[in-house]
């Protein structure tokens, strides 16, 4: 099917075009100084001490993870109303997922009191998801964290520049991961990155994302290394300078990007309050986000409704999604047995609709009218 509005919209133009031709013809593609100029970047626009680009999110995650000191039998508490990666990172180092509600369909990030009453003496790190760019409820979170000697991983794949209290997601906790998929604000295709102000954390995360390896290819070729040694048992987890230079291009972009998603959103809170039957999750947030999603959440409804909700807006030709079925309703996570009522709620009554920064107020209109024929008639 061919929609005529589209759930996203690729921000590139020439700029990304030129920045590929310019790194092919340099001769260099793999991880070299496009990748150190990137990290540089969000080293200046987060604050923070160090920045390690990756080949994408969820290796982030995983390195995260290792640097965290997570191991076997260890649990790390989790939301399930989240993509596979933010858990899967948990088992991939033989620890266990401890499933946590959210607050709310009004704030579809993990709940702090479902968490605490979860923590045991098993209990190693937290991973939070600040879901669609919006912020969980981080001065608890961190409270929490403290006062059980708990780390926290912020996957903030969802809100590149996105505020809590003035300070970027992905800044309070041990670390932050970051995504650059097809779909996400700043995209490259694939692509990832760690920030953290753990010098040892960013050594190390060097070290593992290129076979443990102390010095890599670039280094070598350009006379700052003849040799190498293998420290610890690493990954090939790299980025290449083709995706970095396009990432480059795309956070030149990234605040005028946001500022006009904050329009578009105003745009739609604007519409939806005259729809019955509907919950616009973070509708009260007052941050700077990245609004990366648009989310909303039917009332007093049902999944095989709120399908046929999502027919309807097909057969007009808007495009929709889910973010996101329940992790803890897939088959590899059951035996965990998780009872989580407001994330099934949302997992089975959440749609989200059309967001990028050149969706016009017409479109908007179009849109917001057709769901609300689509509920009510």
């Amino acid at each position: 099917m061919t929609y005529n509005i589209p759930l996203f919209k690729l921000n590139f133009g020439e700029e990304e075009i030129q920045a590929v031709t310019d790194t092919i013809r340099s001769q260099w593609i793999s991880t070299g100084p496009k990748c150190e100029e990137l990290e540089q970047l969000f080293v200046e626009m987060f604050q923070v001490n160090y920045a390690v680009s990756l080949s994408n999110c969820t290796d982030a995650l995983h390195l995260a993870c290792k640097l965290c000191d997570i191991h076997e039998g260890d649990e790390v508490l989790c939301p399930s109303l989240t993509f596979a990666a933010s858990v899967n990172c948990i088992r991939y180092v033989g620890a266990i997922p401890v499933f946590c509600d959210i607050v709310s369909p009004e704030h579809i990030n993990i709940d702090p009191k479902d968490m605490e009453r979860k923590i045991t003496s098993k209990t190693k790190a937290i991973i939070v998801v600040h879901m669609a760019g919006f912020p969980a409820k981080m001065d608890k979170i961190m409270k929490i964290a403290k006062e059980h000697n708990l780390k926290v991983i912020e996957d903030a794949c969802h809100g590149p520049l996105s505020e809590y209290k003035g300070k970027k997601l992905g800044t309070m906790g041990d670390v932050g991961c970051f995504s650059f998929f097809s779909n996400k604000n700043i995209s490259t295709g694939e692509g990832g990155m760690l920030i953290t102000n753990d010098e040892n954390f960013a050594k190390r995360a060097r070290l593992l994302r290129s076979h443990g390896m102390t010095t890599m290819s670039y280094q070598r070729a350009t006379g700052h290394a003849t040799s190498y040694d293998i420290m610890d048992l690493g990954y090939n987890f790299r980025m290449d300078d083709i995706r970095a230079s396009i990432a480059v291009e795309q956070m030149k972009k990234l605040e005028t990007d946001l500022e006009r998603r904050i329009k578009v959103r105003k745009k739609y809170l604007e519409l939806l309050g005259s729809v019955k039957g509907v919950i616009v999750p973070f509708a009260d947030n007052t941050e700077f986000v990245s609004n990366y999603i648009m989310s909303v959440v039917l009332t007093n409804s049902t999944k095989e409704k709120r399908d046929k909700i999502r027919d309807f807006l097909h057969a007009s030709g808007i495009q929709t999604s889910v973010h996101y079925p329940a992790i803890h309703r897939f088959s590899i996570y059951k035996e965990h047995r998780a009872v989580l009522p407001e994330t099934e709620y949302v997992s089975d009554n959440e749609i989200t609709l059309p967001m990028y920064a050149s969706l016009k107020n017409e479109e908007i209109v179009f849109i917001v009218e057709t769901l609300d024929k689509a509920i009510n008639g």
